[in-house]
C-alpha cells in the first residue's frame, strides 16, 4: 500500500497509473480489500490449473503419447502458471526495471528455446506456488483488517434532545450526540457512557478475553459488543476518528513501512538483478566467442545461472515474516507500527518503565491527612479539592474520592494553572491555592513549617506527598499511596529469563517512594524526582548503549516514548496521544504482553535471518555447482522456487504465534 497526496482530482492519478501499464480504480472504504482477495482466488485457480497441465504433460510422456502432446500440456502449464509473472515482467521492461519477474521470464522462455519444455513448465509452476503463498499470507492479514472494519456498524440509533430514537448512518453522528446501544448490539462509536450499566466485550480493540463492566462515566469503543444492558453513550469522535478506525489505518501503514532487513534486500536486488544478467551474458559470450565452445551448451548453462541466481526467495524472505507478525499482533490488541520496530524488539538490551500506572496499579488512595498548625483536616481537604477538581494528575482522583467519602462539598474555584511535573494552582476564596510536590513549594518560596517531622512520618513507605499551601504559608500535607501491579513481578522475571540486561524505573515521585516500589519489584535501577525532560535524557542515555524500549502511559510519557528506540504505550485504547506517539501500542494494560512482544520480535528476527541465510546459501551452493558443470536446470528449479516456498512457509509460522494470558502474582 502506498499513500499519495495530490491536490488535483483522483482521475489524474488513475490516468497516470493506467498510462504506465497498471490497473487502478476508486473503491469505497468497506471494499478496499476486495481486489486483493479476487487476485488471490485467480492465482489459486491458475496455479492449480498449471499443476494439472504439468502432470498431464509428464504423464503423456510416460505413456508415449508423443512429444507434441506433452509440449502442448507444458505450454498450457506455462501460460496459466506464469500469467502474472509474464504480465509483471512486461510492465517492468517498459520501465527498464530488471526485477525477478524478468529473470523468471527469461529463464523459462530460454529453456523453451533449447527444447527443455518440462523444465520450463516446472520452473513456472513452482514459482507460481511461491507467489500464491506470499499473496495468501498478505491477504490473510488484510482479511483480519477487513473483519475489524466489519465490526463497526454502519448505522447508529441516535437519541434526540426530545428523547426520540432515530436510526441514521454512523457517518452522520457528531461528537456530543447521544446514541442508544441495546443488548447484543455492536457499539457504533467511541464515547462515554451517560446512562446504563452493562458488560462489554471489547476484545477486538484491547485484546481482553473477558467482558468489562461499563457504567456512567466509563469509556467505550466502536467495534465492541454490548452484552446484557442498554447503554446511552455520548459520542466522543467522528466515525473516521474512532479508535477502531485509527487501528485499521495504523496496521495498514505498518505493512508498508520497510524494516532494515527489507530495505537492505530491496537495495541489494536492485543492483543484483542486472549484475546476474550481465554474468549470464558473459557465460555465453566468453566461452563461445573467445574459446570457441559450443553455443548450445553454454547457452544452457547461462539459463541455469539465471534461474539459480534469481533472488525470489531473498526478496520475499522479510516481508512475509513482517506481515505475518504484525497481523497476528493486531488480532491480539497490539499495534506494531512497522517492521523496523518489530526487528528492534528482537535486539532489546534495556527497558525503561514509567512507575505510576505502568508498574503500579495507578489506583491511588489517601493514606494520611496532616494539617499545619491552625488548620483542620476538613479545611485542608477543601483547599486540596479546590485545585484537584480540575487536575488530570493521578493524585487528583483519590483526593476527590476522599472528599466524597467524608461528604465534604466540592469548593468553588477557578483560574486553574498547571506546573508540569510539579503541581497546579487555582483561585479559591480570593487567594491562590497550590497543590504539588516539595519542589513546587520550594520554588515558590513558601515556608514549609508547622508540621513536625513531616518527612520522618510520611516518606518512609510507598507514599507520595501532596503539599497544599496558599501563597503565604503551608496549609498541610496529604499522602497517597500506590501499589505494584499483581502481574508485574512475573513479567519482570520473564524479561530476565529472556536476557534483558537492564531494567530501570523512571518516576517523578520522591526518591523514598520510588525506592519502596523498586524494592518490592526487585528492580535495582531507578531514577526519582524526574520531570518529563529528565525522563527523555535518561532514555537517550540508555539508547546510546544499544536498543532501548520505553514503556509508559503514552500521555505524560510521550516525550520519553518518542526518544526510545521503541516506545510502548500501555492502555492506548481511546488515547490519541498514545496511538500517535508510541511505536507499539498495547490497547489494554496487560503487562504480561511485554515479554511476548520481545519474544515475537526475537522470533521474527530469527526467522528473517533463517530465510536470508537459506536463500543466499542455496544460491551460492548451486552457483558453484553450475560453474563446475554439476548442476542442471532441474536442480536450479528446486534451488530457486523451492527456496521461495520454504521461506514463505517459514515466515507464515509467525501468524500462529501465541500470546500468553496475563498471570497475576498469587493466582
Amino acid at each position: 500500500m502506498i499513500r499519495v497526496t495530490h491536490a488535483g482530482p483522483v482521475s489524474e492519478i488513475i490516468n497516470f497509473i493506467l498510462t504506465n501499464g497498471y490497473g487502478a480504480k476508486t473503491v469505497g472504504n468497506s471494499d478496499d480489500l476486495t481486489p486483493t482477495a479476487d487476485i488471490l482466488t485467480r492465482k489459486r485457480l491458475l496455479t492449480v490449473t498449471s499443476g494439472i497441465f504439468l502432470c498431464a504433460g509428464v504423464t503423456a510422456g510416460w505413456l508415449g503419447l508423443g512429444n507434441d502432446i506433452s509440449v502442448y500440456f507444458f505450454a498450457a502449464a506455462m501460460v496459466t502458471g506464469g500469467f502474472y509473472v509474464y504480465k509483471s515482467a512486461l510492465q517492468s521492461l517498459r520501465h527498464l526495471d530488471l526485477d525477478m519477474n524478468v529473470l523468471m521470464t527469461m529463464s523459462s522462455l530460454g529453456a523453451v528455446f533449447i527444447g527443455q519444455w518440462s523444465e520450463a513448465a516446472t520452473v513456472v509452476f513452482l514459482f507460481s506456488i511461491g507467489s500464491m503463498l506470499q499473496a495468501y499470507t498478505i491477504d490473510k492479514t488484510r482479511n483480519s483488517i477487513k473483519k475489524m472494519i466489519e465490526l463497526s456498524p454502519q448505522e447508529a440509533r441516535l437519541v434526540t434532545p426530545e428523547g426520540i430514537e432515530e436510526v441514521i448512518p454512523v457517518d452522520r453522528v457528531k461528537p456530543g450526540d447521544v446514541v442508544l446501544v441495546k443488548p447484543g448490539e455492536y457499539i457504533p462509536v467511541d464515547g462515554t457512557v451517560a446512562e446504563g450499566l452493562s458488560w462489554v466485550n471489547q476484545a477486538p480493540i484491547t485484546g481482553e478475553s473477558n467482558p468489562v463492566e461499563k457504567e456512567k462515566g466509563d469509556s467505550v469503543f466502536a467495534g465492541s459488543v454490548n452484552n446484557d444492558g442498554s447503554l446511552q453513550i455520548i459520542v466522543r469522535h467522528n466515525n473516521s476518528d474512532s479508535t477502531l478506525a485509527k487501528m485499521i489505518r495504523l496496521v495498514e501503514e505498518a505493512q508498508v513501512k520497510k524494516a532494515p532487513s527489507e530495505q537492505f534486500v530491496d537495495t541489494f536486488a536492485r543492483y543484483y538483478t542486472p549484475a546476474v544478467i550481465i554474468c549470464a551474458l558473459m557465460v555465453i559470450i566468453i566461452p563461445v566467442a573467445v574459446l570457441n565452445r559450443p553455443f548450445a551448451e553454454w547457452f544452457y548453462k547461462a539459463l541455469v545461472l539465471l534461474v539459480i541466481a534469481c533472488p525470489c526467495a531473498l526478496v520475499i524472505s522479510t516481508p512475509v515474516s513482517i506481515v505475518s507478525a504484525v497481523g497476528n499482533a493486531a488480532r491480539h490488541g497490539i499495534l506494531i507500527k512497522g517492521g523496523a520496530y518489530l526487528e528492534a524488539l528482537g535486539k532489546v538490551k534495556s527497558i525503561a518503565f514509567d512507575k505510576t500506572g505502568t508498574l503500579t496499579t495507578g489506583q491511588l488512595a489517601v493514606t494520611g491527612i496532616r494539617p499545619a498548625d491552625g488548620f483542620t483536616e476538613e479545611q485542608l481537604l477543601q483547599a486540596a479539592g479546590a485545585v484537584e477538581r480540575y487536575s488530570e494528575h493521578p493524585v487528583a482522583k483519590p483526593v476527590m474520592a476522599e472528599l466524597a467519602r467524608r461528604d465534604i462539598a466540592i469548593p468553588n474555584s477557578d483560574t486553574f494553572f498547571a506546573y508540569p511535573g510539579k503541581g497546579a494552582r487555582c483561585l479559591f476564596k480570593g487567594e491562590y491555592i497550590y497543590a504539588g510536590n516539595k519542589r513546587l513549594i520550594e520554588e515558590l518560596g513558601i515556608p514549609a513549617h508547622g508540621i513536625p517531622k513531616v518527612e520522618d512520618g510520611f516518606e518512609i513507605g510507598c507514599e507520595s506527598l501532596v503539599y497544599i499551601s496558599s501563597a503565604a504559608r503551608l496549609i498541610g500535607i496529604i499522602t497517597v499511596s500506590d501499589n505494584p501491579r499483581g502481574e508485574a513481578p512475573g513479567m519482570l522475571l520473564e524479561l530476565k529469563r529472556l536476557g534483558i540486561q537492564d531494567v530501570i524505573m523512571l518516576s517523578g515521585d520522591h526518591k523514598d517512594t520510588v525506592a519502596d516500589i523498586a524494592g518490592k519489584l526487585g528492580i535495582r535501577q531507578f531514577r526519582a524526582g524526574l520531570l518529563p525532560e529528565d525522563k527523555v535524557k535518561e532514555v537517550e542515555k540508555l539508547a546510546r548503549a544499544g536498543v532501548t524500549v520505553m514503556v509508559g502511559d503514552g500521555v505524560n510519557d510521550a516525550p520519553a516514548l518518542a526518544a526510545a528506540t521503541v516506545g510502548i504505550a500501555m492502555g492506548a485504547a481511546g488515547s490519541d496521544t498514545a496511538l500517535e506517539t508510541a511505536d507499539v501500542a498495547l490497547m489494554n494494560d496487560e503487562l504480561g504482553k511485554i515479554p511476548d512482544l520481545i519474544k515475537i520480535g526475537t522470533k521474527t528476527l530469527s526467522i528473517i535471518r533463517q530465510n536470508v541465510a537459506l536463500a543466499v546459501v542455496l544460491k551460492l551452493v548451486f552457483l558453484v555447482l553450475t560453474m563446475v558443470g554439476m548442476a542442471n536446470l532441474w536442480m536450479a528449479v528446486f534451488a530457486d522456487t523451492g527456496a521461495s516456498v520454504l521461506v514463505t512457509l517459514n515466515g507464515m509460522r509467525l501468524a500462529g504465534f501465541k500470546y500468553k494470558k496475563t498471570v497475576v502474582s498469587g493466582e
